[in-house]
């Protein structure tokens, strides 16, 4: 990047050489570039995944499921590292053809359903278990509007403040100061709607919440972009009244080391098939078992 003006060629063409944090992984195409298939473990539900927000929200659920008692949610997560292309293998492609965690895949239906998008996952889940999404159809309505903003708000947020602020090569006012904007707004638009909600659809907690946490509760609570103090997320009291009321729940706190990576070892539970791995496989245990 420069500080030339930048005019458009005519025709566009990929420069593999583009810089960033995920330009290794970045490309203007589809389908697999490597045969391998995804593994299947003793659960119906197969989760496919990596704890960044989008992957977050899908493991809380399944947590949630769990804490609230329906056993038929008990699933195996196996750990997607999209650094190193495990998203663009040939099992995963079938699982998801747009090549993005999550993926889940339902074996416990003929023949298996794979869904993918996490939104869509989060809706599937709540349908099929009959939970966290309210049955007054006000509330309903309300918890799928919310969980449809949340897809369509947070791309500005991880792609656009996200890239330029924390993951871009270099830094450039513009697309920092437009994307600040934007986040900045959306963090109002949640902090007026808490001031008179205790949750999203209302008094009911739901996949709205799920969704929206793991990114604005991420970034209000200081764990996302090291951008708290820059976006002074401490005058958005509403939200992070909401945020910390999330954040200390039993099953978000497991939901959200599930596939991750990243972080102190004791919170990072790279693969989970059973709900004692919480306690014996965690990356601490692990490497201290050599």
């Amino acid at each position: 990047m420069s500080d030339t003006p930048y005019t458009p060629p005519r025709v566009w063409i990929w420069d593999k050489a583009n810089g960033g944090a995920f330009a290794s992984i970045n490309r203007p195409v589809a389908g697999p570039t490597h045969d391998k298939d995804l593994p299947v473990g003793k659960h119906p539900l197969q989760l496919y995944s990596l704890a960044t927000p989008n992957g977050q929200k899908v493991t809380i659920l399944l947590e949630e499921l769990l804490e609230a008692g329906v056993t038929e949610a008990e699933y195996d997560a196996w750990l997607i590292r999209i650094h190193d292309g495990d998203q663009f293998s040939s099992g995963f492609v079938g699982a998801n053809p747009n090549s993005k965690i999550p993926a889940l895949m339902d074996h416990g239906v003929s023949p298996p359903q794979r869904v993918f998008e996490s939104g869509a996952i989060l809706l599937y889940l709540a349908e099929k278990f009959g939970r966290f999404l309210p049955a007054d159809p006000a509330a309903r309505t309300a918890a799928i509007s919310w969980l449809f903003w949340q897809m369509g708000s947070a791309p500005l947020l991880g792609g656009g403040f996200g890239h330029f602020y924390a993951y871009a090569p270099e830094k450039y006012e513009y697309p920092i100061n437009r994307y600040t904007m934007e986040v900045k707004r959306q963090m109002d638009v949640l902090d007026r709607h808490l001031a008179d909600n205790d949750y999203m659809a209302g008094s009911e907690y739901s996949i709205a919440d799920m969704a929206i946490w793991p990114w604005y509760g991420g970034v209000a609570l200081g764990r996302a972009y090291d951008a708290a103090e820059f976006l002074d997320t401490a005058g958005y009291a509403n939200l992070l009244r909401w945020a910390n009321r999330i954040d200390a729940r039993p099953a978000v706190k497991r939901g959200v080391m599930v596939n991750r990576t990243n972080g102190p070892p004791e919170g990072q539970l790279h693969e989970r098939h059973d709900a004692g791995d919480f306690a014996t496989r965690t990356q601490d245990k692990l490497e201290a078992a050599g």
